[in-house]
């Protein structure tokens, strides 16, 4: 009878024990991150950015993005890296490989905010966490850095209205917005509102598909033949792409003089517009504290730590409230500003901006 009853004690005690496991194991499951706490020595780091149509995500943001990473994780850790070209079904490929390659954190630059968030679902439940970056993804993002985006469209809406001084009340402008699955671009139209909205009449507006200047070009167009170009006085361009889209078609409608346009990300080609007074400003983001913030991000969520420590501010996204957050204040850059940034981490050199074709405007905004 005694053997009996040590028998079963036994058996009870090893169920007992496979239950704790099992719920041990459950639990791991369901925290997602848990497996990554503690983890030192080099890591893996995914890194997915949306388009390479904007010259700064290649130029400027994965370089950096890359730099930073190694400096705070070791030269051993390594960086995946894949440009989904605009693509959104692209890019959620670009997510099962990541987790298929077992990365120890993964920063997602979104195509679409919304589409994605089955695909940051699935990374997070493999225990991966990810940063938003510039873009708010929804899902269960740990982290979201970006600049602040209602900030750059008051920024462009008020460097607008400078540049049209009287003429504000002489005529119409057309607003060009960025892409309605990029949040960002809400946020854009929403600064650029909050500051045109009463100041000046607003003859057309678009929602331009995929940011694309092609795109933008052919909605210029439309709203030429529209609205005429005799009553167009200025133009609101979200971001510099575009902006280069609406010049091309205001030059083809045979424009005495290009009202003024603005833009956003401070490209080479924007730079050399704004130089050749054919672009009146763009707005200019420092990458690399927003580079910076995301890699710091990154490697603290690897290594299992939480990211409040890096993070000081918190965000809410369409499926996530009080994400912990890092926000970089943007800044106007007009033909006045260049010569500050000139050379300086995140922008371009002299040699870049001053070509052959651009050496007298350069001469006359006094880059030398």
């Amino acid at each position: 009878m005694k053997t009996h009853l040590r028998r079963a004690a036994v058996v009870v005690a090893a169920a007992s024990m496979a239950a704790g496991l099992a719920a041990c194991g459950s639990a791991k499951e369901a925290g997602g991150g848990d497996k990554k706490k503690d983890k030192k020595g080099s890591l893996t780091i995914g890194l997915l950015l949306p388009e390479n149509q904007t010259a700064r995500y290649e130029r400027f943001d994965k370089p950096l993005i890359e730099k930073k990473i190694k400096e705070l994780a070791g030269t051993g850790t390594r960086v995946l890296y894949e440009n989904a070209k605009q693509d959104a079904s692209v890019q959620q490929q670009q997510v099962d490989t990541m987790i298929t390659k077992k990365v120890d954190a993964l920063i997602l630059d979104s195509v679409d905010a919304k589409s994605i968030a089955s695909s940051v679902k699935k990374a997070t439940d493999k225990g991966i966490p990810v940063v938003a970056y510039d873009r708010l993804a929804e899902g269960p993002v740990k982290a979201y850095t970006s600049v602040d985006n209602e900030r750059v469209g008051r920024i462009q809406g008020e460097s607008l209205l400078k540049a049209l001084g009287d003429n504000a009340a002489k005529g119409e402008i057309v607003m060009m917005n960025g892409s309605v699955t990029d949040p960002n671009a809400k946020m854009y139209k929403d600064g650029a509102h909050a500051v045109l909205d009463g100041k000046v009449k607003i003859g057309k507006e678009y929602d331009t598909k995929e940011w694309k200047p092609e795109n933008a070009n052919e909605n210029m167009k439309g709203a030429i033949s529209s609205l005429g170009k005799d009553r167009i006085v200025g133009v609101y361009s979200a971001n510099d792409g575009m902006a280069g889209g609406v010049i091309t078609a205001l030059k083809s409608a045979g424009f005495a003089k290009l009202p003024p346009v603005t833009g956003q990300d401070a490209e080479l080609s924007a730079v050399q517009r704004i130089l050749a007074d054919e672009q009146f400003m763009s707005v200019y983001k420092p990458y690399e504290p927003e580079a910076d913030a995301a890699a710091e991000l990154a490697v603290a969520l690897a290594r299992g730590e939480k990211p409040d420590g890096v993070a000081k501010s918190t965000v809410d996204s369409g499926t996530e409230k009080r994400i912990p957050s890092i926000i970089v204040t943007p800044f106007a850059l007009t033909k006045a500003d260049i010569a500050r940034y000139v050379g300086k981490e995140g922008f371009f050199t002299l040699n870049e901006i001053c070509t052959a074709k651009y050496k007298a405007q350069c001469a006359k905004a006094g880059l030398k």
